[in-house]
């Protein structure tokens, strides 16, 4: 039986990989600083104090990296932008750090990364794996978040980075906090871009990536049709059963409430999945309106 060691397993993309490696027949474990609180089999790990279970590593066959502090959690104080920083780049580093004193080593390693990495706003242009990162925060995040992963090459262990858009689910993520106010509305304008990926389907392209040997490097982890605000809180609302008042909420209410991380859900990114469609994978909700009518209107 194949053994998968998940970081940041507990999450909500986690909890998705989880369930379905299990379907799969495979063993999984996670990293955890509290691994008693789980029924999961779970090791222990405290990247912030450069700790980890050795067994880990010697259990494990290949290596999901989920784990970072939540960036839309908290308002983004310096200590919170640090605590962002640091709670991806400890993590891949402790990894790297510990893996190369491991004999059999782990023959896949599969991280997170995320499509902020081209800035907050890349207006309508459909952007690609090739190119540049944007100058902002996020971007600078998760440049150094990707850096340190990339290091995990050179132990020779097929090393995937996934770029991940919003992820649409009914219980959490993006669209919980879009329809959490009384009346839906756009953000701003509404016409910033949201490349968006149904849970089951990022779920999906992990379990792609961990199991194809031909998969390296850097991809995007987005669905094919990327829609605007204004479009995906429209059916959202629709399909929830939820008011939806086409009056964009002002962008200056938004800074005052958010401050930085306004500038988040005010810009967006058209993102594109080809590279990974190129590998053979295949969505299962690739249609923004079959994707949240199964999310709301499941029996």
């Amino acid at each position: 039986m194949q053994h998968i060691l998940i970081t940041g397993g507990s999450g909500l993309i986690g909890n998705s990989i989880t369930e379905l490696l299990q379907e799969k027949g495979k063993e999984v474990a996670w990293l955890s600083r509290n691994p008693e609180k789980y029924s999961q089999k779970s090791f222990f790990w405290d990247p912030d104090e450069g700790k980890l279970d050795p067994d880990a590593l010697y259990w494990a066959d290949a290596i999901i990296h989920l784990a970072g502090a939540g960036v839309a959690d908290k308002r983004w104080t310096d200590r919170r932008k640090q605590e962002i920083l640091d709670s991806r780049v400890n993590g891949s580093n402790l990894l790297f750090q510990e893996l190369q004193k491991v004999r059999d080593k782990p023959k896949a390693f599969i991280s997170s990364s995320a499509v902020g990495y081209y800035g907050f706003d890349t207006g309508d242009r459909l952007v690609f794996e090739g190119d540049p990162p944007g100058r902002d925060f996020l971007a600078e995040v998760v440049r150094k978040w990707e850096a340190a992963t990339e290091k995990i090459q050179e132990l020779k262990i097929r090393t995937v980075l996934l770029r991940v858009g919003i992820v649409l689910a009914k219980d959490g993520g993006a669209l919980a906090e879009l329809l959490k106010p009384p009346v839906a509305a756009p953000l701003g304008s509404g016409n910033q871009y949201m490349s968006w990926i149904h849970l089951k389907d990022i779920a999906r392209m992990f379990v792609h990536a961990l199991e194809n040997q031909g998969i390296s490097g850097l991809y995007n982890a987005v669905g094919p049709v990327p829609v605007t605000n204004s479009v995906l809180t429209r059916k959202a609302a629709r399909l929830s059963g939820k008011p939806f008042l086409n009056i964009g909420v002002p962008a200056f209410g938004l800074k005052l409430a958010l401050g930085e991380m306004a500038q988040m859900v005010l810009g967006g990114n058209r993102v594109s999945s080809e590279k990974m469609e190129g590998t053979g994978f295949e969505f299962t909700y690739g249609d923004l309106h079959q994707a949240l009518t199964d999310l709301f209107q499941k029996k």
